[in-house]
């Protein structure tokens, strides 16, 4: 066995150091290092799983192949179907801990294959591991860092995953049982952040497992890098999109690109676990912004910052403005009986008589009923008494996920062809972001239930009518 010890590793020029970017995700001044007894704990940000929406209960009309009455709908936007539980849930705030748990890259070794195991016996020394060859292996391990904070993601249940994620399947909800076969990592990546100000957050493939190693197989994607250090990929990838113009009124969707497991940034693989890693990206970094997306091959998620959800609506908020749309008494054009949005704590239950429901080609918003079937071009076609115009007719309901919202507008817009109701920049935004999905396709999805979007727009303007008195 040969042991090389590299102190370069630990260097400036190691990739963790190399980010000129010092410019924190969020930005909370502190006059001192802890927090005081009755403070609230300096919080670096929260995730947010997307499409945390489940359509269930009774089966729909399209499964059915007929129209017979409102479906039930199992609508959990804004938390799990099954609930929020422990390291399992919809959303998960990131704040300092009491001591610092980070890690960073220490020293090198390059060390016979047969002899990894014996080499990685110690629990407590954090490691990576990549298999070059049968016979040949490099170990860096990291050390202790006082100055950051380390989370961990995966699918894993251990002790070591501060945040468990299952896979969402498109349209809504998670995959359950044996036979759903995940493709999210046990150890998908893990999250560094600065304890001091600006509390910069970084992002990097894998995560540590319970013996605190990261191992990178033959087969797994790696190199070393030109000032003779390694990187690699994991399976199939951490991909992360940043959006321009930050999470506002005027973002715009960015571009994806691959994490390393150094942080390192590169253009997308052919294919989601090819080989064959893309092109280094050396003017971006692996610093989170607000509304940075994190996408783990079966789930994604969104990262808010501190000062980004001040700037988003809050759940009052979202209850003033159904109160509001409400209190406007909207009628059915066809029936004239007033419509209403349903309360939040209704739960799971199928659509009560005042629910509005929509054509989505056109947006205008009716009560429910079961004439104007065109059974001819599908079973949820419906013909609009107003414009003609035949299409999906769905209930309406009120996005609850107040942090994926870009602004606190009014309401006005509805996706399609699931029917989530949010402001107007909202639901453009969402339907001009590709969600990546399987190997290599990426679609549109509502951020509240994961249902692909449709249409030529993916979303619709609600067309409401007032009362005629």
């Amino acid at each position: 066995m040969v042991l090389e010890g590299n102190p370069e590793v630990g260097s400036p020029r190691t990739s963790d150091l190399q980010h000129p970017e010092n410019q924190g995700s969020c930005v909370l001044s502190s006059p001192s290092e802890d927090a005081q007894p009755g403070e609230e704990p300096i919080k670096y940000g929260e995730l947010i799983v997307l499409g945390c929406c489940e359509e269930g209960g009774e089966e729909t009309e399209a499964q059915r192949g007929e129209v017979t009455g409102p479906r039930a709908h199992s609508c959990y936007n804004g938390c799990l179907a099954s609930g929020d539980k422990g390291r399992r849930r919809s959303r998960l705030a990131l704040n300092r801990r009491p001591h610092a748990n980070g890690v960073k890259p220490d020293v090198m070794h390059h060390i016979s294959t047969p002899l990894v195991s014996k080499a990685l016996s110690n629990r407590g020394q954090h490691s990576i591991s990549y298999t070059l060859s049968r016979s040949h292996s490099v170990i860096v391990e990291y050390t202790h860092d006082s100055d950051t904070d380390m989370f961990q993601i995966g699918r894993s249940t251990e002790n070591m995953i501060d945040f468990v994620v299952t896979d969402t399947s498109p349209g809504g909800g998670a995959a359950e049982g044996p036979s759903a076969q995940s493709t999210i990592s046990r150890y998908a990546c893990r999250i560094l952040c600065d304890r001091r100000p600006p509390y910069t957050t970084r992002i990097y493939a894998a995560g540590f497992d319970a013996s605190s190693n990261i191992f990178l197989g033959e087969r797994a994607a790696k190199w070393r890098t030109p000032d003779g250090l390694m990187d690699g990929l994991t399976t199939n990838g951490v991909l992360v999109m940043h959006p321009a113009g930050g999470f506002s009124e005027d973002s715009a969707p960015g571009v994806w690109r691959e994490i390393s497991v150094c942080g390192n940034v590169y253009t997308l693989r052919d294919s989601r676990s090819a080989q064959q890693r893309g092109k280094l990206v050396e003017n971006e970094s692996n610093v989170l912004q607000d509304g940075s997306l994190i996408d783990l091959c079966g789930a994604t998620l969104l990262w808010r910052t501190p000062a980004g959800l001040l700037r988003a609506p809050t759940l009052k908020q979202l209850e003033a403005q159904r109160q509001e749309a409400n209190a406007a008494r909207p009628q059915c054009p066809v029936g004239l009986s007033t419509l209403a949005f349903p309360s939040p704590a209704r739960g799971r239950t199928a659509p009560d008589k005042q629910q509005p429901w929509v054509y989505v080609r056109c947006g205008h918003v009716h009560g429910y009923h079961g004439w104007g079937c065109r059974r001819e071009r599908g079973p949820q076609e419906r013909e609009c008494p107003l414009c003609r115009l035949v299409g999906p007719y769905v209930p309406l309901w009120l996005g609850q996920e107040a942090g994926l919202c870009l602004d606190p507008g009014p309401p006005s817009h509805a996706f399609a062809p699931c029917g989530h109701v949010c402001s107007e920049k909202t639901a453009r935004y969402w339907a001009q972001t590709p969600l990546p999905h399987g190997t290599h396709a990426f679609h549109a999805a509502c951020p509240f239930c994961g249902a692909w979007l449709t249409g030529e727009h993916g979303c619709v303007r609600l067309i409401f009518q007032g009362p005629l008195d």
